[in-house]
């Protein structure tokens, strides 16, 4: 029997069990695990295949069975996936195997190295748990570390599976792909349009999302934020927490006495009354509620201090430096977008999206991210993506609102202006009579006969027009759609001229092509080109204050490896930056009344206990009823009386 085991390390063979390079072992108990992992996975290709077959009609299969088979494409991707997951996970319980053995072994070697240490060194080390004592809690962190990494691998493995399996079904690229579930609603704008240099083959994708303040796990705050506001945030998040504690448990409270439950409104109503406990408008009075957790002499001292002191200034035993230097300590100005910024990046570097060029404008906390360095699009790679990583305050979003404002503005007055010159080069250069020339000279032979017989003339070109015959008129602005501009009918109306100035140089040359025509169309498309960069923007009035996640994929069409890897990373992002949305109607009961119940520890009682909760004289009331017949409304009436509202 000695002889049939392989005496490793002597023996390299990758079948062998336990020997070097093998891929078996002898705890294995010579199992055949490529039988067992095809097994596997060829049930759960047919549990898929069994799934499409019975939902997705017949001729919809045919089609998808064109390129080859969609059974052996499945395969294909669940054995890629569980390899990959596989070979992860051992290659990093190895690594994790291997630095055990490692300090084990170091351990042992520092035990016998150190016998002739003094007895009583030996017994208090011993006494205070030293090396010879076994400890679990680094084996346990290196297991949690090998689930973690594992899990990870699985969750990314399942991602890309998915989207392989949408886009197999899709077909096609659509919005969804990118954010699923509960973070879609933060999607400011989303557009797929064909490269403007190769419009065939390749797609460029426009995607933005808006994750506003309420919604960050961390806060984020600017540079420039005052110290006095940091403290005076931190005081009013800490009398909310004291507020939400005391509603829920004054809800406990009326539970037990056995109230009705109170309303949403009621609970707000119930808040508003409780500020007025913990806080106050009074600023001068230094007793005040408002200056219960931090004194109006901290507060005046603070007045006006940003993130930074001129050196002459400072003085290291103020009451103002020092109190700067607990809130830097504590991180709190930049700890949101450190935060957002560690995030994306280990995100990208995890998912194999590297990148080439990255700016991180700290103090204006604006992140910019590039798979390449270069921009000029028509010497960069079909396969590429950029990110901007923006925080914007209310004060930044009404600049960018104006200046949105004017750049429209300037952009319709130079349109408006080549819409005008090409209708006058169409009137002095047309051949062919139309309506308006007929119209003009019908129109004066009507005046001149009202005019003889003494009627008044009207002059069709002095007439208060409503209608440019470009688009429909437009209805007046409500105050908030003043407050809030879209902009849809304007950049309508613009892409209804740019169709009517083509036609217009159509008509009028032709298939000539003289200098005039030339110059008019090279500004034509000088300004149609400006008009799609600017309507592919976003419009700051779609925005709110917050995170703006900004990112601007250029793929190809029948290849697709940015987008579904792009999808991965935002998904990811999303998850460990933003909160979601939250209902609170939903998270204000924390103790349902159905559960706050008398009777739900049960336990035995004794007679008499028994007797007085059912109703001990029983037997006295019945006693009086006729033989045969029980009389129970009193007994009744008494429980009924009694009774609690469960």
């Amino acid at each position: 029997m000695a002889d049939m085991l392989p005496k490793s390390p002597n023996v390299f063979d990758p079948e062998k069990p336990s020997a070097v390079g093998s891929r078996n072992s002898l705890a294995q108990m010579f199992r055949d695990q490529q039988k067992e992992v095809d097994n596997v996975i060829k049930e759960e290709v047919d549990k898929v295949m069994n799934h499409l077959t019975s939902k997705v009609p017949k001729e919809v299969l045919e089609r998808m069975d064109i390129m080859g088979g969609l059974k052996e494409k499945l395969f294909n991707y669940y054995n890629q996936n569980y390899q990959n997951m596989f070979n992860r996970f051992v290659v990093t319980a190895e690594d994790e195997m291997v630095k055990k053995v490692r300090n084990f072994i170091d351990k042992e070697e520092l035990k016998t190295l150190a016998r002739y240490t003094p007895r009583e060194i030996a017994q208090l080390l011993d006494q205070i748990g030293g090396m010879d004592k076994f400890n679990t809690s680094e084996i346990e962190k290196s297991i949690i570390n090998m689930y973690g990494h594992l899990q990870g691998h699985v969750q990314r493995g399942l991602n890309e599976l998915e989207n392989d399996t949408n886009s197999i079904l899709r077909q096609k690229n659509d919005i969804g792909a990118f954010i699923r579930g509960e973070n879609a609603y933060s999607i400011v704008k989303c557009a797929f349009k064909d490269n403007y240099y190769k419009p065939k083959t390749v797609t460029d994708t426009k995607l933005s999302v808006n994750i506003l303040d309420s919604e960050l796990i961390s806060p984020i705050f600017h540079y420039q934020t005052t110290v006095e506001y940091l403290i005076k945030d931190l005081i009013s998040k800490h009398v909310l927490d004291v507020i939400d504690k005391e509603i829920s448990a004054f809800k406990d409270q009326r539970a037990d006495e056995g109230l009705e439950d109170l309303s949403d409104t009621e609970i707000l109503f119930e808040k508003m009354k409780r500020v007025e406990d913990h806080t106050s408008d009074d600023k001068e009075n230094p007793d005040s509620l408002r200056y219960k957790y931090v004194t109006k002499t901290i507060i005046d001292r603070i007045e006006g201090l940003r993130a930074e002191i001129p050196q002459s200034e400072y003085d290291a035993q103020n009451i103002r430096e020092n109190i700067k230097k607990i809130i830097d300590i504590e991180n709190i100005r930049n700890r949101g977008f450190n935060t957002a910024i560690n995030s994306i990046t280990s995100i990208l570097d995890t998912s194999k999206m590297g990148y080439q060029y990255i700016e991180n404008l700290k103090n204006a906390r604006d992140c910019i991210i590039r798979e390449y360095e270069d921009t000029d699009v028509s010497k960069l790679p079909d396969e590429r993506y950029s990110i901007r990583l923006t925080y914007y305050d209310q004060e930044q979003l009404i600049a960018e609102r104006e200046a949105y404002d004017i750049q429209y503005k300037e952009m319709q007055k130079e349109i408006t202006r080549l819409y005008d010159i090409i209708e006058n080069i169409f009137r002095s250069k047309k051949t062919k009579k139309d309506f308006y020339d007929y119209a003009d000279k019908i129109l004066a032979k009507a005046n001149k006969v009202k005019a003889k017989m003494g009627l008044e003339t009207n002059e069709y070109s002095i007439l208060d027009k409503k209608w440019n015959e470009v688009t429909f008129v437009r209805p007046k602005d409500t105050e908030v759609q003043k407050f809030n501009r879209s902009y849809v009918w304007e950049k309508g109306e613009i892409k209804n001229m740019f169709i009517l100035m083509r036609e217009k140089l159509e008509k009028t040359f032709s298939n000539q092509n003289p200098i005039q025509r030339v110059a008019v169309e090279d500004r034509l498309n000088f300004l149609e080109r400006e008009f799609n960069r600017f309507e592919y923007m976003i419009n700051p009035y779609h925005i709110q204050p917050g995170l703006i996640l900004d990112i601007d994929i250029t793929s190809i069409k029948r290849k697709k490896y940015t987008l579904d890897a792009m999808s991965n990373v935002l998904n990811e992002f999303l998850h460990g930056v933003s909160k979601g949305f939250m209902d609170a109607a939903f998270a204000s009961y924390s103790r349902r009344r159905s559960t706050v119940r008398a009777d739900i520890d049960q336990a035995f009682m004794s007679s008499e206990e028994y007797d007085r909760q059912s109703g001990g004289d029983y037997l006295e009331e019945s006693s009086s009823a006729p033989e045969g017949i029980v009389d129970v409304s009193k007994n009744i009436a008494k429980q009924q009386g009694g009774l609690t509202e469960i």
